[in-house]
């Protein structure tokens, strides 16, 4: 009796986690629309991403320039008790071609806690392959995922500030508190939109 009680409290808990990450995401992109109205809103929200990140790390925006492309995604998530999630929305850039992908990602948490949080990665990615990969398959970082920020001058390519995801794919992560030196992506997808490509 008593696991079946927990189980739907936690059941509950996790839906209500997810309806506020929802209405949360709704906060940082409108909701209502044309599919123009959300692209342009998505695009503003982005520059103002990246514009933060410059400011923090300066450097970042020569690497970006020079990459095959690159995606920023802003992502609102909750923690309540033993589960969360968080959603968000961001687009891709081929540098090359200027051709822009909008993107959706989505995320699910376990494991004993709380909290809001609300952060911008920056994916960088060298090869044109990882860039179309990325784009065309999506990408799903394991619920274990955990990586930390190569100093600056650790390899040739290492990107000052960036968490090396694999080689040749990096990700600027931007909190309330700045640019965070340790990504922990729990159960994270990422996949087109095919509502607004």
């Amino acid at each position: 009796m008593l696991n079946h009680h927990w189980l739907r409290s936690t059941t509950c808990l996790l839906l209500a986690s997810l309806a506020l990450s929802c209405t949360a995401e709704a906060s940082l992109f409108k909701k209502e629309g044309t599919p123009d109205e959300k692209r342009a809103e998505i695009r503003k929200v982005s520059n103002q991403a990246l514009a933060e990140l410059f400011k923090a790390q300066p450097a970042a925006k020569g690497q970006i320039q020079k990459a095959a492309g690159y995606a920023v995604f802003s992502n609102f998530g909750m923690k309540i008790l033993v589960a969360g999630g968080g959603s968000g929305r961001g687009i891709v850039i081929n540098n090359k071609t200027k051709q822009e992908t909008f993107m959706r990602m989505a995320e699910i948490q376990a494991g004993l806690g709380f909290g809001v949080k609300n952060f911008r990665l920056i994916w960088v990615f060298e090869k044109k392959a990882d860039l179309d990969r990325f784009i065309n398959s999506g990408w799903e970082l394991g619920a274990q995922s955990t990586a930390s920020a190569k100093a600056a001058g650790q390899g040739a390519s290492a990107f000052a500030g960036a968490i090396s995801v694999t080689p040749g794919v990096w990700v600027f992560q931007l909190t309330d508190d700045g640019l965070a030196l340790e990504l922990t992506a729990k159960g994270t997808k990422y996949y087109k939109d095919d509502a607004l490509n």
